[in-house]
């Protein structure tokens, strides 16, 4: 890759951190710091709201790992696998930005924007194209990508509570939780893509059951 290139890419700072050690009994009164260094209890809104996208994170990675043990070489999983992969990155920029009171925030600092919102927006509608309309709403259920991406779907709805929550009393970035918005909408576009694609039916809800 030219420069040029490099540079028309980059968009955010590189990572600037040395990881030498797991544990430094810091955190055992229950706080921890921000990235500005500012130090909270683990218990603070902030502190739940990104780790929350930590763990939505962790089980984008499961849906990616399915995909590969399960579906490799299947048409347009490697796609989503691709995809799943990006958000996960971009999770990891949200999380970072989350982490960091809006005074510290710096222009090149990763973050999620209007961009990351609008590309989401796109792939909704590019994969909702291969879904039949719904006649009830579904359940989790048919194959294990389809309940990974539920699951992913749910923990993002509660990010963005919380992040919503967390905008009450602390300034947050609109994108962030627009961001949260449309991924769990995506994740629900995704999970029943999946189940199409590999010839799973959908589980529907039924009230008589």
């Amino acid at each position: 890759m030219s420069d040029a290139n490099q540079n028309h890419d980059k968009k955010f700072q590189d990572p600037n951190i040395a990881i030498n050690r797991v544990y430094t009994r810091k955190g055992d009164a229950g706080t921890t710091r921000l990235v500005g260094g500012q130090k909270v209890m683990k218990s603070a809104a902030r502190i739940e709201t990104y780790g929350t996208v930590d763990e939505l994170n962790a089980v984008v990675g499961a849906a990616r790992q399915t995909i590969a043990e399960v579906y490799a070489g299947q048409p347009g999983f490697e796609g989503l696998s691709g995809q799943l992969f990006k958000v996960q990155h971009q999770l990891f920029n949200l999380g970072s930005v989350l982490a960091t009171l809006p005074e510290d925030v710096g222009p090149m600092m990763p973050r999620v924007d209007a961009d990351d919102v609008a590309e989401l927006e796109a792939l909704i509608d590019q994969y909702n194209q291969d879904c039949p309309p719904l006649r009830s709403f579904v359940l989790p259920g048919g194959t294990r990508l389809n309940v990974e991406l539920h699951l992913a779907r749910t923990v993002c709805r509660r990010a963005e509570r919380l992040a919503v929550g967390l905008g009450e009393s602390e300034e947050v970035d609109p994108q962030a939780i627009a961001y949260l918005n449309r991924l769990s909408d995506a994740f629900f576009v995704w999970s029943r893509w999946a189940s199409i694609a590999a010839g799973s039916d959908e589980v529907l809800w039924d009230p008589n059951v």
